[in-house]
């Protein structure tokens, strides 16, 4: 069995009999070819990993033909050869991308030396980027997050880029559903082609059909001329249908035979047109849930939910919280011409703490907010929005503990002109105990209660899903299904332990 592929592109027969032996017995499955064009398309057909180059072809040059290759399949390693060698056309193939040249004659020996160090080079550019592609990425295709959570969405974009195959975002609002169908789209082989974006619930309902299909001229009043739809302008690309449970019945049969067939007509129109698309589609909202209400057909529901991708809410992506308020408040600083560089160290708890129900949307507004209204080289607790300073003082979140909840609610008061944040938070602490008359304690008992003597819950969570996960002999997903969550839940709550543990040490 061969060990790697090769073309082969020398016009002379004879000499190119003899380098494709010399390829052979290196393990090499060669394909000679004598033209640069007939190169260029075995190539686009099945890309090598090696590609021998003569500079002098019949039909064009072989530095063209290397342009061309480094622009579309940049991973090929090319290797040059020529009659007529210099010092600077060697230096020129170089800088162009090329491996190595080789200047005629050259024997067996010489031939093979190149190709073992062409393919050891490729077999180690290839661990580099197998292992790259394996560390935690912070950012990625218009995402910032290292979290548990977001890798689990990458990952899942990386795996379905390049398929056909519909995809269904489901998240909260504010998640970066259309970021991340665009992702899915840039991914992808279609990255070049057209990605056309429709939001289904502020398009009026007599105007949607028009809006994805197109009209004709005199369709309706006010169609004076024809009109290309959605479905049009992403032939070739992909078209993502943002909350797409908000599309009425009627107009949910219509999109489901364009999914079938790739076949739609133009409002007003008499002919059939048809359109290569890849379909994806958002809510926030449960789509089954739907179905079973009967807001969603069942058979649309399963044309578009092919592959699921669930985008995980802001408060359970733990530092991702930080590291996206810091990229955000770089940028707005720019914008606005303002000199904050960071936050102090009571804002970042406060960021850390606040459980941001609009998600990354509510988290850009607040720090775009703040820097419109403020201009200091740190961000201050007082700079806050008052509504999220009340909501920290109303909520006081514990951080792993009830003592710890005193702790990180204090520090927060320092700088908050709010005065009974802390008294108000030690009152939600020892409120149990107080308030209940069957269960009343002094204060002093209340305070002599340790960590060993009552676990703290997520402790006991932790138990029971590291339980499940070792019965099925660390099968994540199985584990997950019989607990009746989603993998997903697990990773989050795998990265939140580590965390939880990081705090107690």
């Amino acid at each position: 069995m061969a060990e790697f592929s090769v073309i082969l592109v020398e016009d002379s027969m004879s000499l190119g009999a003899l380098y494709s032996e010399f390829l052979c017995s290196e393990g090499g499955d060669v394909k000679l070819v004598q033209l640069g064009e007939e190169a260029l398309k075995e190539i686009n057909r099945q890309p090598p990993d090696l590609l021998v180059l003569d500079i002098k072809l019949p039909d064009m040059s072989g530095m063209d033909i290397l342009a061309q290759v480094q622009q579309t399949h940049p991973d090929i390693t090319v290797i040059m050869i020529t009659a007529h060698g210099s010092i600077d056309i060697a230096v020129d193939a170089m800088r162009a991308g090329a491996f190595d040249f080789l200047v005629k004659p050259f024997d067996g020996k010489r031939l093979s030396i190149t190709v073992r160090n062409a393919l050891k080079q490729r077999r180690l550019l290839k661990l580099v980027g197998d292992y790259e592609k394996s560390l935690p990425k912070a950012n990625y295709q218009g995402f910032i997050g290292e979290s548990l959570a977001m890798q689990t969405v990458y990952k899942t974009i990386d795996c379905v880029a390049d398929s056909k195959a519909s995809v269904f975002i489901v998240g909260e609002s504010g998640t970066g559903k259309e970021v991340c169908a665009e992702a899915i789209h840039k991914a992808g082989k279609r990255a070049e082609k057209p990605f056309i974006a429709l939001n289904c619930a502020s398009i009026p309902k007599d105007l949607i059909e028009s809006q994805i299909f197109g009209h004709t001229k005199g369709a309706f009043t006010g169609a004076v001329n024809q009109r290309d739809g959605a479905a049009t302008q992403a032939d070739g690309g992909t078209l993502f249908l943002d909350e797409i449970c908000e599309m009425e019945l009627e107009l949910q049969s219509k999109l489901l035979r364009f999914i079938q067939t790739g076949v739609f007509r133009r409002v007003g129109g008499t002919k059939d047109e048809k359109v290569d698309v890849r379909f994806i589609s958002a809510t926030n909202k449960d789509p089954w849930q739907q179905v079973q209400q009967g807001e969603f057909r069942e058979d649309l529901y399963y044309r578009l939910h092919v592959i699921p991708v669930e985008l995980p809410p802001l408060k359970e992506r733990g530092k991702d919280v930080l590291l996206i308020a810091k990229k955000l408040l770089r940028q707005y600083a720019t914008e606005e011409g303002k000199s904050f560089k960071g936050f102090s160290k009571q804002v970042q708890m406060a960021l850390s703490q606040y459980p941001w129900p609009g998600n990354v949307r509510q988290l850009q507004n607040v720090i775009r907010q703040i820097v419109v209204l403020n201009d200091a080289p740190e961000v201050e607790f007082e700079m806050l929005p008052q509504q999220v300073k009340t909501q920290l003082s109303q909520t006081a979140k514990p951080v792993s503990n009830a003592s710890e909840t005193v702790q990180v609610s204090t520090q927060l008061a320092h700088t908050n002109p709010v005065e009974p944040f802390a008294d108000q938070a030690q009152l939600e602490v020892g409120s149990e105990y107080q308030n209940t008359p069957e269960q009343a304690m002094p204060n002093q008992q209340v305070s002599s209660i340790t960590n060993e003597q009552i676990e703290a819950l997520w402790k006991t969570e932790k138990r029971t899903i590291e339980h499940a996960i070792a019965m099925c002999d660390g099968n994540i997903p199985k584990a997950a299904a019989l607990l009746d969550i989603s993998p997903s839940t697990i990773y989050r709550k795998k990265q939140s332990w580590d965390e939880m543990e990081a705090a107690e040490s």
